[in-house]
């Protein structure tokens, strides 16, 4: 075996080419806000989605840097032997893996798409938001789904309703809010 590959130049090298990519994975997340993953349409019956967030290209780099650098500090602060190094940082890597793909499923919960039906508003009071004209569009703010919302609604009486008077609505039709004036 040549001289350069001992334990510690190829803990070193993983550790920092993998924090290096993490590191570039991560910058243009932030720059772009797009995922360097890739995520494609397959014609098949089979369930891969959990398969595909547990290796994802995070959780590889992940399990890398726990690897690469508990296994460089195993070997040169705690001065263990390659074996008992070896196993260190193959248990920390899998740790840091399981750590980020228990993290990014956490982090798709979040992206939860809440559906609305504007017909709950039949009836409803609230408030103008602006002030709006006689058969002319505007805000209102009402509460929806238990949360105070700021919605475009139509006056359909002919008086203007001035910004911050009650208002009712009397009709949603095709995802249109009409209001009158209480």
């Amino acid at each position: 075996m040549p001289e350069y590959l001992n334990l510690y130049n190829v803990f070193a090298a993983v550790s920092i080419f993998s924090t290096v990519f993490y590191v570039i994975k991560l910058a243009i997340f932030m720059l772009t806000g797009a995922d360097a993953e890739v995520d494609a349409q397959f014609d098949t019956i089979t369930e891969t989605e959990v398969s595909f967030n547990f290796l994802s290209v995070q959780s590889i780099l992940a399990f890398f840097m726990g690897f690469g650098w508990s296994g460089l500090a195993a070997v040169t602060q705690f001065e263990l032997d390659g074996k008992i190094a070896l196993a260190i940082a193959i248990l920390v890597g899998s740790a840091f893996m399981f750590l980020s793909a228990y993290l990014m499923f956490g982090v798709k919960k979040l992206n939860k798409n809440i559906k609305v039906n504007l017909n709950e508003l039949e009836g409803k009071t609230g408030k103008a938001y602006t002030s709006i004209n006689a058969k002319s569009e505007g805000q209102i703010e009402i509460v929806l789904n238990n949360k105070l919302t700021i919605l475009n609604a139509i006056n359909i009486s002919d008086e203007k309703i001035e910004a911050f008077s009650q208002v009712k609505v009397i009709k949603v039709e095709d995802d249109e809010i009409h209001i009158i004036k209480e």
